[in-house]
């Protein structure tokens, strides 16, 4: 198994926590069209998350020193500066492909193996490119949002441009034949993802009476902004302008 699921999808909510409680704007209210089916998804979710991943992800927080948790973060990170690379250069970003894998080669080499991050210190940032900007860029409709058990909030495109991502990840490529380690690997990286999130947790549940639809509107509203999605964003206000002529 070359594809890891995690949590981080829903780190998309990190980035809203503030925009969404200061913007008056609505999310697209034709975006769910299976809504029952995701509505069912993510009780299940969170009902293997409170038994297994948040405890897991707690004791990690409470047992794991800061400096080892950051090294952690880092030495994973690392390794996606290369599918960032790539898909900066797939997108025709020349300068910032160059950068994300400059950013490769200094944190291997005087990150020892990515465990510091010595690139951000030269002033070469890190990327946000995945292989689902990619397919926004070259024209791929988004499709219908979808939620999935332990990926959390998705479309259709962008779970394609996140198993692509997995796929390529070259920490998982080369531990493929050693199921010990590539198992102990992605059990690190996930519980590291889920404790990223425990903060958040109280916030999704007291910001709404419906954390399932404030969840999949702050995910909608952060991918029409970061992707530039500009014929996704259009179809949704075309659909809530004619749910609002029926309503009046």
């Amino acid at each position: 198994m070359k594809s890891v699921p995690f949590l981080c999808m829903i780190a998309f909510l990190t980035l809203l926590t503030g925009g969404c409680a200061s913007q008056a704007q609505r999310a697209p209210i034709a975006a769910d069209p299976f809504e029952g089916f995701n509505r069912a998804m993510f009780s299940v979710h969170r009902e293997v998350d409170s038994v297994v991943m948040k405890p897991l992800a707690k004791g990690y927080d409470r047992a794991v020193p800061l400096p080892a948790k950051v090294s952690a973060g880092n030495f994973f990170d690392n390794l996606r500066d290369l599918g960032r690379g790539g898909n900066a250069l797939l997108q025709g970003k020349g300068e910032a492909g160059a950068t994300s894998l400059a950013r490769l080669v200094v944190n291997s080499t005087l990150g020892i193996f990515g465990l510091f991050d010595v690139a951000s210190e030269m002033g070469l940032e890190a990327g946000n490119e995945g292989f689902a900007q990619t397919l926004t860029q070259w024209g791929a409709p988004s499709g219908p949002y979808l939620f999935l058990p332990l990926l959390g909030p998705s479309t259709p495109r962008d779970l394609a441009g996140w198993s692509v991502d997995q796929s390529l990840y070259p920490l998982w490529r080369h531990v493929d034949d050693h199921p010990a380690l590539r198992n102990s690997l992605a059990t690190i990286s996930l519980t590291r993802q889920r404790a990223l999130l425990l903060p958040l947790d109280r916030m999704l549940d007291e910001a709404s009476l419906d954390p399932y639809a404030y969840l999949r509107d702050a995910y909608l509203q952060r991918r029409i902004a970061a992707e530039g999605d500009d014929a996704y964003a259009e179809e949704a206000k075309e659909a809530e302008d004619a749910k609002d002529a029926e309503l009046h």
